[in-house]
C-alpha cells in the first residue's frame, strides 16, 4: 500500500494528473523522489503518441511541434517552468548569494524571467520543428523526460541544499538518501542505455547532453546559491530537456552529413 501511496504522492506533487488524496507521511515521502521519474514516463508516452498521431494524419510540423512542447508542460502543470523563471531572475541579478535566495522566494516575475521563458519556448519549438517523426528517435527523446527527472531526484538525494527550509529540503530530509541514489542512479543509466539502443549516435548525444547539463547544474548551484532548492531543480529539468531536444537535432544533422 505504501508503494502506491508514494507513487500517488509523487504524481500529486509533480503533475496535474488527478490522484486520490494522499497524506504526506514520513513513509510516503521516504521514497517519493524514486517515483518522480514516472511522471516523466507518462509525459514521454504522450509525447511519442502525439508525434505518431501527427505522422499518421499528415499534420504539419508547426502544429506537431506546438503539441510536443506543450504536452510535458501540461503534464507537469508548469511546476518546473516556475522554478526555471525564478532561477533566471536570480541569476540575472548578479547579487550576493543571500539576495539570490530571496529572489527565488519572490512571487513576482521579473523581466529576465519573461525573456528566458520566451527564449526557452521559442528554441524548444524550433528544435521540434526540425525533427521529422522517426519512431526510434522520438522514443529516445521521450525517454529523456524520465532521464531528466531521474537525474533531478538523484541530485535531491546527493547535492547540498541551499536552505534548511523549503519543500525540497523537506523531501531531501525525508528521503532514504542511500537507497534513493541507488534507485535513481540505476534508472538514469537504464534511460541513457535505452536512448543509445533506440537512436544510436543521436541517442548517445541526447544522453551526453543530459550529463553535461547535470554537471553544470551542480557547479552553478554550488557557486551561485550554495546548493540546490526546488526552484533550481525545476530550472535543471527544463534546461536538461531543452538540451536533449537540441542534441537530437544535432544528431540528425550529423547523420545526414555522414549518410
Amino acid at each position: 500500500m505504501t508503494f502506491f501511496k508514494t507513487i500517488a504522492a509523487a504524481f500529486a506533487m509533480f503533475s496535474k494528473i488527478l490522484m486520490t488524496r494522499v497524506d504526506w507521511t514520513p513513509k510516503t515521502m521516504r521514497y517519493m523522489m524514486c517515483a518522480f521519474p514516472l511522471v516523466g514516463t507518462v509525459a514521454g508516452a504522450l509525447f511519442w503518441g502525439w508525434g505518431a498521431l501527427c505522422a499518421s494524419l499528415g499534420i504539419g510540423s508547426a502544429l506537431r511541434a506546438a503539441g510536443l512542447v506543450l504536452i510535458p508542460v501540461a503534464v507537469s502543470g508548469g511546476v518546473h517552468l516556475d522554478g526555471f523563471c525564478d532561477t533566471a531572475d536570480a541569476l540575472a541579478s548578479h547579487a550576493e548569494t543571500e539576495r539570490k535566495l530571496e529572489i527565488l522566494k519572490d512571487s513576482h516575475t521579473g523581466a529576465f524571467a519573461v525573456i528566458s521563458l520566451c527564449s526557452w519556448f521559442l528554441l524548444y519549438f524550433a528544435f521540434f520543428c526540425e525533427l521529422d517523426f522517426q519512431p526510434r528517435l522520438f522514443g529516445a527523446v521521450a525517454i529523456g523526460f524520465t532521464l531528466s527527472r531521474s537525474l533531478s531526484g538523484f541530485a535531491v538525494a546527493s547535492f547540498p541544499c541551499a536552505k534548511n527550509s523549503g519543500l525540497l529540503h523537506t523531501f531531501a530530509d525525508g528521503a532514504a538518501k542511500r537507497s534513493a541514489r541507488v534507485v535513481l542512479g540505476l534508472m538514469a543509466l537504464l534511460c541513457a542505455a535505452g536512448m543509445v539502443l533506440l537512436a544510436g549516435w543521436s541517442g548517445a548525444l541526447c544522453a551526453a547532453a543530459a550529463a553535461v547539463v547535470f554537471c553544470w547544474y551542480y557547479l552553478m548551484a554550488r557557486r551561485q546559491f550554495g546548493g540546490i532548492t526546488g526552484d533550481i531543480a525545476g530550472w535543471f529539468v527544463q534546461v536538461c530537456e531543452l538540451s536533449m531536444a537540441g542534441a537530437a537535432v544535432l544528431g540528425g544533422l550529423i547523420a545526414g552529413v555522414i549518410g
